[in-house]
């Protein structure tokens, strides 16, 4: 998840300005990759943030990435990480820790990697907080079966939810069908792409904006703009009431068939305006770390 957030926060459209912060609770991984000082940072920002809420805090305590990309980096050490987010938001709503006025800004963005969330997460409230939520899911059976026994409980977090996939299984088509979640597409394999965003030496360069040319870079500059112009909600809380049978797909293995709808299809979603560009619902590889 932490590559894909440095590619859309890095090629996310012009002249927004974009920031990146690290919230992972399990410890961050920006400031190894890119060897970056240990502050100013996430821990530093902790520290202010309980004597000031200024919107203009959180860029004080940036560090840039290779093409100027403006990030709040996490301390890789999960207890440090935990301290730092549980300080931002322990005695407050996630809002006055500075970063939901930064992104009321006009002409701002922040982008939030939360890591692997679940309702007990410190970066929580950073996830209820914000604008839309971007879940990152494998398009297999099992990991999509796991999402749909959730998805009442998910689909509360955030004003708004989407799916990218992830590797080889179910098609876009496939997975916006049965699970009634619009999936914007299929994270691309890039092995070069994916390499430049973690810091690694490749053989594309970090242009400003970001590495423009690789198939991760566009595919992420795509979403960007997708979520930028989309000004209805992509996912209703009330699509998410609960059910008497958890949606599931067809022929997951160790599901009951009796928890198969029937024809063992749910019925389709709200439209969902096509994408130029995005997956063509055809079944490929794809991978992100």
């Amino acid at each position: 998840m932490t590559t894909l957030s440095v590619a859309l926060a890095a090629r996310w459209p012009e002249p927004v300005r974009a920031l990146l912060v690290e919230a992972d609770p399990s410890g961050g991984d920006i400031a190894t990759r890119f060897s970056l000082e240990s502050a100013p940072g996430l821990l530093s920002l902790a520290v202010a943030g309980r004597r000031s809420v200024d919107p203009a805090l959180a860029w004080l305590h940036t560090q840039s990435l290779p093409g100027g990309l403006a990030v709040v980096s996490a301390p890789p050490d999960a207890d440090r990480a935990r301290a730092a987010l549980l300080a931002l938001t322990s005695d407050r709503p996630a809002h006055a820790s500075g970063l939901r006025q930064v992104a009321d800004q006009p002409g701002t963005a922040v982008i939030v990697d939360c890591g692997r969330v679940d309702a007990g997460s410190a970066a929580m409230p950073f996830v209820r907080a914000a604008d839309v939520m971007v879940l990152l899911v494998r398009s297999r059976a099992d990991d999509l079966a796991h999402l749909a026994r959730r998805l009442p409980e998910v689909g509360g977090w955030a004003r708004r939810s989407v799916l990218l996939l992830v590797g080889d299984g179910y098609s876009t088509t496939e997975v916006t069908r049965e699970l009634g979640v619009p999936a914007l597409g299929r994270v691309p394999d890039d092995v070069y792409g994916a390499a430049v965003l973690c810091g690694r030496p490749s053989g594309f360069r970090w242009r400003r904006g970001g590495p423009s040319h690789s198939p991760l870079g566009r595919f992420a500059h795509k979403v960007a703009r997708t979520l930028t112009a989309q000004t209805e909600p992509a996912l209703a809380p009330q699509q998410f009431a609960p059910v008497h049978q958890p949606p599931v797909l067809r022929a997951v293995p160790g599901v009951p068939d009796n928890l198969v709808a029937a024809q063992g299809l749910r019925p389709p979603p709200a439209p969902w305006p096509a994408q130029p560009g995005f997956d063509d619902g055809a079944p490929r590889g794809g991978a992100a770390s």
